[in-house]
């Protein structure tokens, strides 16, 4: 072994006293544990030992970088134009990416988007993309860099299993350890991937609410911060978005509603805070990318929306990879509808039970899921209707358990602001 055993007890042991690893210790302790030369049980007391005691943003950089050394890493270098990358958090009824990229990139910015699937109750971008016939997103890195780099400009596709292998061998062991909810963790993992990509530019958008993993302000800034740093201890220009999430973010939930949604705001056919989010993170891309004034991008941005620009963008897009836009059929009809039980304002939201209950169901129908009627601080009165059950037999659907997911009150509240705060340089 690389890494003799007294080596890899000695930086547990040192972590585990609430000391900091060298770099040169997390790069040979991560790197035999990849080459399978490391018990991994010492791989799992470190990962216990850094949830207890933390990592410096230095600690956190060098994982981060051994993590997105393991594998192939993409080059850009040849492409003159402005490049970029976006990455959420993830929460219910997130669909920023569907409409972001192909904003950013009709305002002339190449964007090389690395999406993943579905984690617990949020949807995947992959997953609602897959609901156009013949969309393909495991493109080979070599049709990936061809089709950012030429005409269509932009693409989402799936993480190539070359790019920070390490990460997906760590995230399976954390997984299993219950080592998930650490700070520095996270942002290795989400960075490594990016890092592993290769665009020089990236905004992450991190969400903070019920219906998000970082379920507090507090926890989503902490989070935010040490993305920050260390993505730009690692050279790469950063902006980071705190967006709220405390209620679903669009008015669907379900990978084909969620997928039409996206496609009406494109469309100029949907307004809210879905498009609100998709503005705010193209704004981001455009300007740190083209390194502009944040006004002036914003107004590109919108003039892209509004000239149809984003949407022929997205629909080149989809037919570079395969798909048929034209064949995803986007009538829906309800199978149940749940009103409302007393008249007031809605108060609460409750998404993380709403995407539960459409993940249970959405694996027999892609076009499973749930439709918001009303948003929170509307008036409602007595017997209007509520949410809209899809694909779901009546008989599958819990009404209690539905009912119980939206307060009605009787005062009036205001949503907030969709961006919270942000970390930019």
């Amino acid at each position: 072994m690389s890494l003799s055993r007294n080596a890899a007890l000695s930086a547990v042991a040192k972590k585990a006293r609430g000391a900091e690893n060298s770099a040169e210790e997390i790069r040979d302790f991560v790197a035999a544990y990849c080459a399978d030369e490391l018990d991994e049980q010492l791989m799992i007391d470190w990962l216990r030992a850094v949830m207890t005691a933390g990592m410096s943003f230095e600690e956190t950089a060098a994982l981060t970088d051994v993590m997105a050394a393991s594998g192939k890493q993409l080059d850009w270098s040849r492409i003159t134009a402005p490049l970029a990358d976006k990455h959420s958090t993830g929460g219910v009824g997130d669909d920023v990416s569907l409409i972001a990229v192909p904003l950013a990139a009709a305002c002339g910015v190449k964007v090389a988007k690395l999406s993943g699937g579905a984690l617990g109750h949020t949807g995947g971008t992959l997953d609602k993309l897959a609901c156009i016939p013949g969309m393909r997103s495991a493109l080979s890195m070599q049709e990936f860099k061809q089709q950012v780099s030429g005409s269509v400009g932009c693409a989402i596709a799936q993480a190539s299993a070359e790019l920070a292998p390490a990460d997906k061998k760590l995230y399976q062991l954390r997984h299993r350890t219950g080592t998930i909810a650490s700070v520095p963790l996270i942002t290795a993992s989400v960075l490594s991937k990016k890092i592993a990509g290769g665009a020089p530019n990236l905004v992450i958008d991190v969400k903070a609410g019920r219906c998000a993993f970082m379920q507090s302000r507090e926890e989503a800034q902490a989070l935010a911060k040490c993305l920050f740093e260390v993505g730009t201890r690692l050279g790469r220009r950063m902006e980071i978005l705190i967006t709220e999430m405390d209620a679903p973010l669009a008015n669907s939930i379900g990978d084909a509603l969620e997928l039409d949604e996206a496609i009406a705001t494109l469309e100029r056919r949907s307004v809210g805070r879905l498009r609100d989010a998709a503005l705010a993170v193209a704004t981001a891309m455009v300007a740190l990318a083209s390194r502009e004034d944040e006004q002036a991008a914003r107004g590109r941005v919108e003039r892209a929306l509004d000239s149809k620009a984003a949407e022929l963008r997205f629909n080149a897009m989809v037919a570079a990879q395969g798909g048929d836009a034209a064949g995803f059929t986007r009538a829906f009809v309800p199978a149940l509808e749940l009103n409302a039980k007393r008249s007031g304002f809605i108060g609460s939201i409750d998404g993380r039970l709403l995407g539960t209950f459409v993940a249970r169901h959405k694996h027999h129908d892609r076009r499973a899921g749930l439709r918001l009627l009303k948003r929170r601080g509307e008036a409602v009165a007595k017997g209007e209707p509520l949410l809209q059950v899809f694909a779901i037999s009546p008989s599958q659907a819990d009404e209690r358990e539905l009912e119980a997911t939206v307060q009605i009150g009787p005062n009036q509240i205001r949503e907030p602001e969709v961006v919270l705060g942000r970390f930019a340089a």
